[in-house]
This record gives C-alpha cells, sequence and structure tokens, in this order.
C-alpha cells in the first residue's frame, strides 16, 4: 500500500509517500481501505516532534479517516465492506489503516466518506466543550476564536444550534463571511480590528457569556476580558503558536472560570455525559443537521501540501486527503 510516512521529525516538506506492507489485523483490530482522511493542526504537531505526545519515527500521520471495512480480527462486529470512519491517533494518511474496532462508527447512510471523515474531532471537542464544559443557554452571547478553523467552524454551527448568538472572531474577509453564512450574528477580523473595543460594542455592558479559544496568543486576553460577571473562557488549543499569560486580577474580579478542554480526557473527566453527548452528536450529524465545511481537498500526493495549509492558517473549516476512491 501506498503511504504517506514521516522518517524523522520536521516539517510537512520532509514528509515522503513510500510503499509500506500491508495491515494484517490481530484480534479487536480492523483493517480499513481509506477513501478519505482529515488533516488536524495536530499532524502538524506530531511530524515536528512538537505534539504533548511524541510519536517514535517512521510513521503515518493522520488521526481521522472514513473508507471501508478490508478485513477483521477476532471478536469484532465489523464485516467487510461496511462503511466506517475512525480515529487513531496515527495511520491515516494511507491507503489502508490498521484500526481498533472501538475507534469505529458506521457512517449513516447518505452520508459521503469525506464528510465522515471530517466530522468526528472538530465536532466532538465543541459539542463537548458547549453542551458539557461550559453550557450553552439559547440566547448566550458566545465568542468563537479562530472561528474559520476546523473547531472554530464547528463551534460556530453547534452554538449556533444551541440558540446562542455567536460572534464569530477570524482573520480575512473570506473566512468571516463563511462564518455568517453558517448563522454567526456578528464577526470580527482580530487583525484589523481592535478585538476587546469590538467585543465590548457588540455585547455590551452585559459582556459575553462564555469564549472558546483555539487559537491563544495575542487574541486571549481581550477576549478575556470580553466576558461579563460569571462568565467562562475554555482554552482548546494553541494554534497561533504561543501561550497566552492571564492576568488573574480580571479572573478575580469578575468571578470568572478559566478552564481546558482537551479531547483525549474527556471521557476520564466526564464518564456519564460521554454518552449523552455522543449519542447526540451522533444524532445530530445522522439527521443533517450538523455537517462539516470542507475548505480545501488534495490527493495522497499533496498531503504535504495539505498540512502546510493548516500550518499556515489558510483553511477555512475543515481540510480532506482523497486517499483512494470507491
Amino acid at each position: 500500500m501506498r503511504a504517506i510516512v514521516c522518517r524523522e521529525y520536521g516539517t510537512p516538506e520532509d514528509l515522503v509517500l513510500d510503499e509500506l506492507p500491508d495491515p494484517t489485523p490481530g484480534p479487536g483490530q480492523v483493517v480499513v481501505t481509506v477513501r478519505a482522511a482529515a488533516v488536524n493542526y495536530p499532524d502538524v504537531l506530531l511530524i515536528a516532534g512538537k505534539y504533548q505526545i511524541k510519536v517514535p519515527p517512521p510513521f503515518s500521520p493522520g488521526s481521522e479517516l472514513a473508507g471501508d471495512v478490508l478485513a477483521v480480527g477476532d471478536g469484532v462486529d465489523f464485516r467487510p465492506g461496511d462503511r466506517v470512519s475512525a480515529t487513531s491517533f496515527v495511520g491515516a494518511f494511507a491507503e489502508q489503516a490498521l484500526v481498533d474496532a472501538r475507534g469505529l462508527a458506521r457512517i449513516p447512510d447518505g452520508v459521503d466518506y469525506a464528510d465522515a471523515a471530517a466530522f468526528g474531532v472538530t465536532n466532538k471537542t465543541a459539542y463537548y466543550t458547549l453542551r458539557t464544559v461550559a453550557p450553552v443557554t439559547p440566547g448566550d452571547w458566545v465568542v468563537v476564536l479562530g472561528a474559520g478553523g476546523g473547531v472554530g467552524l464547528a463551534a460556530v454551527d453547534i452554538a449556533v444550534l444551541m440558540g446562542a448568538k455567536v460572534i464569530a472572531a477570524a482573520s480575512g474577509a473570506e473566512k468571516l463571511e463563511v462564518c455568517r453564512q453558517r448563522g454567526a450574528s456578528a464577526v470580527v477580523d482580530y487583525d484589523r480590528e481592535d478585538l476587546k473595543s469590538r467585543l465590548k460594542e457588540i455585547t455590551g455592558e452585559g459582556g459575553s457569556q462564555i469564549v472558546l479559544d483555539p487559537v491563544g496568543g495575542r487574541y486571549s486576553e481581550p477576549a478575556l476580558r470580553s466576558l461579563g460577571r460569571g462568565g467562562k473562557f475554555v482554552t482548546l488549543g494553541y494554534a497561533a503558536g504561543s501561550i497566552p499569560a492571564i492576568p488573574l486580577n480580571l479572573v478575580m474580579l469578575k468571578g470568572i472560570t478559566v478552564q481546558g478542554m482537551e479531547i483525549r480526557t474527556f471521557a476520564t473527566d466526564y464518564p456519564e455525559q460521554l454518552p449523552r453527548d455522543d449519542a447526540e452528536l451522533a444524532q445530530l450529524f445522522a439527521d443533517g443537521r450538523l455537517r462539516p465545511y470542507l475548505g480545501a481537498r488534495f490527493p495522497l500526493e499533496e498531503a504535504a501540501t495539505a498540512l502546510r495549509y493548516i500550518a499556515d492558517r489558510k483553511a477555512i473549516g475543515k481540510v480532506v486527503i482523497d486517499v483512494s476512491r470507491a
């Protein structure tokens, strides 16, 4: 099979397209013929050796995929030919992927492979946050930083669906127009406008109730300052490349809650809410009420370009790699 391989830590341009042996499933495992794989910012960090968890090279990056079951090991409730989506820490950027059967989900009828591959990680991150970590009440002002990216745009979609008034903050007119089309009540170009002033102007004296921040850097503090009394600030990642220092006097004076959310530990932190959140999100997907916005698609041979697209913050919504076609 063909696969994108990280032979040593480096940049997207250091990746190679290589021929690897076809995988064989063991007990509890499934081999999937990959039709589509989604690209996420942590993939960029993983190949650079800068993610919280390091994967020793060589490895094939990619954590989200969709395709057809090719072979199964013992004790697996799937059959060859089943259409499935899957999450796996690495291995998605390949024509075949060996995955734990517990990470598989059946693709609903009428859903294509690209949507199925791109839906899971970003929408789960946003849904877990807005349903459980910082629960939204209809009418709340919800500020989403990095609103043009994968997690950000998923958060816009979900907050709108929950009845919130969403302020989408991103860089560039194209990203902001997509946010408007997805239902944002207001938009702010934080590379051209003063974020603190604009948020205060939009929300008035009451301020915002929730801030979702997958970006970090210089945008975090002005967004924090936009919160009203008792508001909640959720940090989800640092796509801007730097981890901000939060002035704790603001937290004290406004009674603000600052909390982190990471998808890998959500099940441990919220074991009772996880089944509910997953079931609700799956139903929204099956019903067609939530779909990822696919901003760009690349063939497997151009996986490095896809990763560079993410690294340089050019992506709008999700970036998908078309690995092979049915």
